[in-house]
């Protein structure tokens, strides 16, 4: 007999600037001593701390959270597989420079009626100046 198909419901996450780590592993239904663990397994879970020593999750750190939770649990990754997965995927392929144009690319090759003038106007003031 087939297995039933299971639903993932990805819980919501309240509009606030701080969790402490019992409402992380609330929203999240990981245990806090797993939570703990997974930020010396994972670099780019790091809550702050408060002035008392609580742990202080950001959004960002909670939805990394549910991540890391989807990788392990549901695609049964293993800890490092999950490490590698999201360091791969946070690699930005470096943007390349567009090629350095000189002053006369920039400007079409017949000047306009009248600048012949201006320029050999601005050339003698030059010559005055120096």
């Amino acid at each position: 007999m087939a297995e039933p198909a299971r639903i993932v419901v990805e819980p919501s996450i309240p509009d606030k600037l701080y969790f402490r780590i019992g409402e992380v592993s609330k929203l999240t239904g990981i245990k806090p001593y797993v939570l703990r663990f997974w930020e010396n397994q994972f670099p780019g879970l790091g809550p702050r701390k408060s002035g008392k020593g609580h742990r202080l999750f950001r959004r960002k750190d909670v939805e990394l959270v549910l991540e890391i939770k989807h990788l392990l649990y549901d695609k049964r990754f293993t800890i490092e597989g999950a490490k590698k997965w999201l360091d791969d995927r946070g690699r930005i392929e470096p943007v390349k420079p567009e090629p350095v144009r000189v002053q006369g690319e920039l400007f079409p090759a017949a000047p306009a009626p009248g600048l012949d003038q201006i320029r050999q106007e601005l050339l003698a003031i030059l010559e005055i100046l120096k």
